[in-house]
């Protein structure tokens, strides 16, 4: 076994962001090239960002670091697992804080309960490739040529946007999911001020029409437990 070279917590979160940024490019360009439309691929609900890329990149260095050095045949076979298994687990992870899917294999053959797909997972041996023997050596200098403070303050900043953009997602996710699914309107009267800027953020920021915009491959189980698409859910409501 080669041995790892360290990575620091810097490094890891920048792959992350920089991966999540290019993730949403990489998937806007192939929704573009497949459907010939430009629908959106964001993660959350502010900012550039696709975390399922940011996350499975930051997984596939963390776990091939050190091994840069292995012949293209080992190394894609190595990401082939690594962005298999990291690609199934977070749909896991996802559909459990969200309570819907954000994507579904089910209608590419040789899939693993729609949650990843041969396709996919030679994409992840293929991009394992690319990212070891090119890609995280760019970054590695790039990352290396911030300065110290003003990275630590610009990660500080950008951790704190993150986390309140990912409550402000989930937030937003599941007002949408109990409007269209149960029917569910937050319209009390109340003189409590939190509870009035809660229901003006619900029922004006997160629109049918912003989080079916910002999310449009969004998938929910109805009673029946079958899996539906919540913009067909809209169109159902308005005729």
């Amino acid at each position: 076994m080669e041995q790892k070279n360290k990575l620091t917590i810097h490094q890891i979160f920048w792959y992350f962001i920089i991966f999540s940024i290019a993730g949403l490019f990489i998937e806007t360009i192939y929704s573009y090239i497949t459907s010939g439309t430009t629908e959106s691929r964001k993660g959350l609900i502010w900012g550039p960002f696709c975390p399922v890329y940011g996350v499975s990149g930051a997984i596939l260095i963390i776990a091939l670091n050190g091994y840069h050095k292995k012949r293209i045949g080992q190394l894609f076979i190595y990401g082939f697992l690594v962005g298999s298994i990291a690609e199934y687990i977070l749909s896991f992870g996802l559909e459990s804080i969200y309570g819907m899917r954000f994507w579904d294999y089910g209608y590419i053959k040789a899939n693993l309960n729609g949650r990843i797909c041969l396709q996919y997972s030679l994409y992840w041996g293929i991009l394992s490739v690319i990212i070891m023997k090119l890609i995280k050596p760019l970054l590695d200098k790039l990352i290396e040529k911030i300065p110290v403070k003003p990275r630590n303050i610009i990660e500080i900043i950008l951790f704190v946007f993150l986390v309140i953009d990912c409550i402000f997602t989930v937030w937003g996710i599941q007002t949408y999911e109990n409007r269209v699914l149960y029917n569910k309107v937050n319209q009390k009267e109340t003189n409590h001020i939190w509870t009035k800027i809660q229901q003006t953020i619900e029922n004006n920021y997160f629109t049918n029409e912003r989080i079916s915009h910002t999310f449009p491959n969004l998938r929910v189980k109805d009673k029946q437990g079958n899996e539906i698409w919540v913009h067909t859910l809209i169109k159902e409501n308005k005729n």
